[in-house]
């Protein structure tokens, strides 16, 4: 992977003016095994909150005659390990469903049905089946950790005559599966970025601890990959545990000067703790999904200054993501995270495939849900403009929705283009210092 080594000085300044490491707030969406969330967006990010201004019960749409809108849904993480994403989520959702229903699609709205995942496999699979089976959607958007998205397509949706373009997954493993569309990049990218770091910051041995599952694992297994040092240590952890000690001792006994981390906030916070109670140091690095408020809020000043973690980013030098953020900050009152805005992009997307679909039905969604973005046709960043070419006549081919977290543009394999931002530590706060493009 080639590095983006852009003038970081000018896009730190950009970042300060529209709102800082908040806007391109982190987590990518991991893999959960079946009886445990995934919490692939560990982080709060500075949209983040208790949710009031979310969307409430299962139904995304601000009214109307509902009878007369196009229908499609979402599983989200309203409950669970990621329910503050799913809040995020909601955020983004509800702005593009504002943006799509002023305009209409054929003089119809958008009517937006969620369900909860409640973070986990089993419970995906049960929202996804509600949503095909009762209420008859022909387009999916979900979910937000990538083992939930994998079970929803391998169970749900691979087979039917539906959709499926997850807001937020990054497991590397989605990339095997081309019918499951997502807008987030994949992990690979952030994988190669640490790599880079960590090497071009002198480090020729490392110590990696990573959550136990799919996401933990194929991030980490991309990761020893791509490194030219030494993995001295790189040994899995559980969720939910009380205490991490063990591992941080094993960590220090290995006499590496860096520690990367591919876990969760609360676990993350957990160990920072312990290391810093007993007295060990050590460079830290992070996948995006340690990164985030309660990691902040829950570990001592000073502890992990210095620590950089590569995150995924939208644009956010670009004109219509600095718009879609002014509109967002004056709706809610806060910065978007890059997660709000995939979700915001998944909106739109959907609606633009059903505005250039010659029918409502799964076939006819697969055939436009690509196009719409693809680079053929003509460029444009609002669901207004791309709206007005498709109702002068023309087909899917003829846009090229630019989204407000990338230019979209869906590879064989269901996978976005994607940026990466990377983050320091300083004085107990995120700073973004240098921007990668996966």
């Amino acid at each position: 992977m080639s590095r983006d080594t852009t003038d970081v000085a000018d896009r730190r300044t950009l970042l300060k003016l529209t709102g800082g490491a908040g806007l391109v707030a982190l987590s990518g969406c991991l893999s959960t095994t079946d009886d445990g969330g995934d919490g692939d967006d560990g982080s709060d990010g500075s949209d983040g909150g208790d949710g009031d201004d979310g969307m409430d019960g299962d139904d995304g749409s601000d009214g109307g005659d509902t009878t007369e809108a196009f229908q499609i849904g979402m599983v989200d993480s309203q409950t669970g390990s990621l329910s503050a994403f799913g809040e995020r989520n909601q955020r983004g959702v509800n702005l593009a469903l504002s943006r799509v229903n002023e305009v209409g699609i054929d003089g119809r709205e958008l009517d937006i049905v969620v369900e909860d995942s409640e973070s986990e496999n089993q419970g995906g699979i049960a929202a996804a089946q509600k949503l095909v089976n009762q209420d008859g959607v022909p387009f999916l958007i979900g979910a937000v950790g990538s083992g939930v998205s994998l079970a929803i397509y391998e169970s749900v949706v691979e087979g039917n005559d539906v959709v499926q373009l997850s807001q937020n997954s990054t497991g590397l493993n989605l990339t095997e599966f081309p019918g499951l569309l997502r807008m987030s990049p994949s992990g690979r990218s952030q994988s190669l970025a640490l790599s880079n770091i960590i090497a071009d910051d002198g480090y020729d041995e490392v110590a990696v601890t990573y959550v136990n599952n799919d996401y933990g694992q194929s991030l980490t297994d991309a990761f020893v990959d791509a490194y030219d040092g030494d993995v001295v240590y790189n040994t899995p952890h559980d969720q939910d545990q009380q205490s991490y000690s063990g591992v941080i001792s094993e960590m220090n006994g290995s006499g590496a000067d860096a520690w990367l981390f591919v876990t969760y906030q609360a676990e993350f916070a957990t160990m920072v703790n312990e290391v810093f109670s007993s007295g060990y140091e050590a460079q830290f690095y992070g996948a995006d999904s340690v990164s985030g408020d309660n990691v902040l809020e829950n570990t001592p000043e000073g502890s992990i200054d210095g620590m950089k973690i590569v995150v995924p980013s939208a644009p956010v030098e670009e004109e219509n993501y600095q718009s879609f953020a002014e509109d967002f900050a004056a709706e809610y009152d806060r910065q978007p995270t890059s997660w709000a805005a995939y979700a915001y992009d998944c909106v739109i997307n959907a609606a633009l495939a059903i505005q250039a679909a010659d029918e409502f039905t799964g076939a006819a969604l697969n055939d436009t849900v690509r196009r719409v973005s693809g680079p053929e046709g003509e460029t444009v960043t609002s669901f207004a403009a791309a709206s007005e070419i498709l109702a002068d006549g023309g087909g899917p081919d003829d846009v090229d929705y630019q989204g407000v977290s990338g230019p979209i543009d869906f590879n064989e394999d269901g996978d976005p283009v994607g940026f990466l931002q990377v983050l320091e530590v300083q004085d107990h706060e995120y700073e973004g210092i240098d921007f990668v493009e996966g």
